[in-house]
């Protein structure tokens, strides 16, 4: 059998199989098992008939992201230095909503009498001023084990400088039995509070990993190579991600930014913003030429300094509900009817209305047609609990459908606002890519209110994430702080990316990456003098070209900069990767420039000046349209993982990729519809 290609996403509801052979792609969605995730995935292998032959699985999981969501880990403690026993309580002064005077900052993962103190300390420069007291480490032991933990986090002040002492802690608590996360290992790197969270999250999350991969790895075959996907769109080792799980917090919305990318590139567009719509939530994230990456993430509220996609997430999807806020204004979200029951239109008992009940009363769901003509949507339940929000509005239901439409619109307009206007990126230069369950549903309306010019939906936008698994690079992050100033601090960069270039070769070589297919690129956190954050900017010659980069990020995304002010260097940064043997999208000849044939016509509500207009809508069976046909809106694409709505200012064409491509109508352009 020929070479495969297998990635692998494990959701809440399905989990998503894409498998390429000999330039063909099968996809394949099952429900998922959250008792055990393994057995669904072996399950769909076998019955594929390809469990024997996989060569490579890339695989994204929900293991960790759930346990710190639910909070699920395992019972944690944490070592640190005396006196800093409650830096995850005291955390940062900044508040997440100025304003709320009874706002509750989220409950540290391991609680005050699980934390403990050992005598030493180290200062800035790593140098020796307390020698770690071993009485005070046996009492610490102790402590935790009377506690019932099982996992450690230690994290000791300036252990970033010199890992002495935290070696010496982790020694001990192995020798005991514990499973052990160190900070000097997870994260070098300074700030002492997010340094401590990040170390917490991998203590906390570590050993369910470990050993649902362990029992994942057994059931596969021995030839199989088991790659985990981070959240840097970056793949690991299995055997790494067993221990440093806390890069794996969020694989899956990663993998779909890496997917929107690549689909993009083969369709010829480098400037994207990536839209993944869900049930519950919308994930939104800018690809300016390379895709954006962050260390100053979150995961259920707790810091994390690991590397991320720049991934902006908000309460909102196909299930988000409308409610009433007590001045009688409509809302829409963050609450969601999830799967059980869902939305009214699904016939499992919902009773309130949600954006696919509005969907399904304004026609833009065919009842029929639904997940493929597998399940069936119940029209008039979906009217039953929308005519309840129009009874407070006091308008009819197809107002108030539009309505409830329109205001998850706003929220999800303004998400994207936060990744591209914000950032100093014009959305009017960028292609909108619409992936997820609901993503194709939004985008057309959503680029409109934008001036987005362009939306590109790919072939199969319900297992991205799983195509995105497929095609990523293996990856290793390295970090060191250095605290320099810019001027001057050529020859000791140069050292340190030396060091740092000589662990990720070592690190990449030894998981079987051809010397040839390894790119190692250094970076530089950069800040003005005084300034508590960063800005992160590449190494490619020396210093000083670094500092021109800086001055010009620094102008783009703050609006100013000052090339007189002295310039700190505060981390030296290494991305080692792996180029993937990627598959190649097989791209098609034209095979008709005709209009495509619709298969039937149905009545669709959009917005118009008065109000709502229905409009006779063409219905396409995206499998039958083929590369170079073209369609015209309003129009309804069905396919098994998504619709995709075309409105009546847009049209569009199937590329020799197979992605579906849609612009305004060139009489439309300048309207707003």
């Amino acid at each position: 059998m020929a070479h495969l290609f297998i990635g692998v996403d494990t959701g809440g509801t399905f989990t998503d199989l894409v498998i390429f052979q000999e330039g063909k792609l099968t996809i394949q969605k099952v429900l998922s098992t959250p008792d055990d995730p393994s057995r669904a995935i072996v399950q769909s292998l076998e019955s594929l008939d390809v469990l024997e032959y996989a060569e490579v699985i890339v695989h994204g999981s929900t293991v960790a992201t759930n346990a710190v969501l639910e909070h699920k880990g395992v019972t944690t403690g944490l070592i640190t230095t005396a006196g800093f026993r409650d830096v995850l309580e005291i955390g940062r002064q900044a508040r997440p909503h100025l304003y709320d005077l009874q706002v509750q900052k989220v409950q540290p993962l391991v609680p005050r009498e699980r934390r403990v103190e050992v005598t030493e300390r180290l200062n800035e420069r790593g140098e020796v001023l307390i020698s770690l007291d071993e009485a005070s480490l046996e009492d610490a032991l102790c402590t935790l084990s009377r506690s019932g933990v099982t996992s450690i986090a230690i994290s000791l002040l300036f252990s970033f400088t010199n890992p002495a002492h935290e070696q010496q802690v982790a020694e001990r608590a192995r020798a005991l039995g514990f499973a052990v996360s160190v900070s000097s290992e997870v994260l070098p790197e300074f700030r002492e509070y997010e340094r401590t969270s990040t170390v917490v999250l991998n203590a906390y999350v570590g050993p369910l990993m470990d050993h649902y991969l362990g029992r994942l790895e057994a059931l596969l075959p021995r030839k199989t190579v088991l790659r985990i996907m981070q959240s840097n769109g970056g793949s690991i080792s299995s055997q790494q991600a067993r221990t440093e799980a806390a890069r794996t917090l969020l694989s899956g919305p990663a993998a779909g930014v890496v997917g929107a990318a690549f689909v993009a590139k083969a369709s010829g567009f480098q400037q994207i913003i990536g839209l993944d719509i869900g049930g519950t939530s919308t994930d939104v994230a800018l690809v300016n030429g390379t895709i954006v990456e962050t260390t100053a993430g979150q995961v259920g509220g707790y810091p994390t300094r690991l590397p991320m996609i720049d991934i902006h997430t908000i309460g909102a999807g196909g299930g988000s509900i409308a409610w009433f806020d007590p001045g009688g204004a409509l809302r829409v979200g963050p609450r969601s009817a999830g799967a059980q029951p869902g939305p009214a239109a699904y016939g499992l008992g919902g009773t309130v209305a949600t954006v696919t009940d509005a969907y399904v009363v304004l026609g833009r769901l065919l009842p029929e047609a639904f997940l493929g003509g597998t399940m069936s949507l119940d029209v008039a339940a979906a009217r039953r609990v929308v005519a309840d929000i129009a009874e407070q509005l006091q308008t009819s239901v197809e107002e108030a459908a539009l309505g409830i439409i329109r205001i998850i619109n706003a929220s999800m307009e303004a998400a994207i606002r936060v990744v591209s206007v914000e950032k100093g990126c014009d959305p009017r230069q960028m292609t909108l890519v619409a992936f997820g369950g609901a993503g194709p549903l939004h985008a057309c309306e959503l680029a409109m209110a934008l001036r987005i010019p362009r939306v590109l939906v790919p072939t199969v936008p319900g297992v991205l994430s799983a195509l995105g698994m497929l095609v990523a690079d293996t990856r290793k992050d390295y970090v060191r702080t250095i605290m320099l100033p810019a001027e001057g601090a050529q020859t000791h960069v140069c050292e340190v990316v030396h060091d740092l270039k000589g662990q990720g070769r070592t690190a990449l070589l030894g998981e079987g990456i051809d010397a040839e297919q390894i790119i190692l690129e250094a970076f530089l956190d950069m800040r003005y003098h005084g300034q508590s954050y960063e800005l992160t900017v590449p190494l490619e010659e020396d210093v000083a070209e670094a500092l021109a980069c800086f001055h010009t990020a620094h102008q783009q995304r703050f609006g100013y900069s000052d090339s007189t002010k002295a310039v700190q260097i505060v981390n030296v940064r290494l991305k080692g990767r792996g180029r993937a043997a990627r598959p190649e999208l097989v791209r098609q000849e034209q095979l008709s420039t005709e209009e495509a044939r619709p298969v039937g016509t149905h009545q669709m509500g959009f917005a118009s000046e008065g109000g709502i207009v229905y409009h006779q809508t063409s219905i396409y069976q995206r499998a039958q349209v083929l590369a170079g046909m073209s369609l015209s809106g309003p129009a309804l694409v069905l396919q098994y993982d998504t619709t995709t709505v075309i409105p009546p200012a847009w049209q569009g064409w199937i590329d020799a990729v197979g992605n579906l491509v849609l612009e305004q109508k060139e009489e439309q352009k300048e309207e707003k519809y």
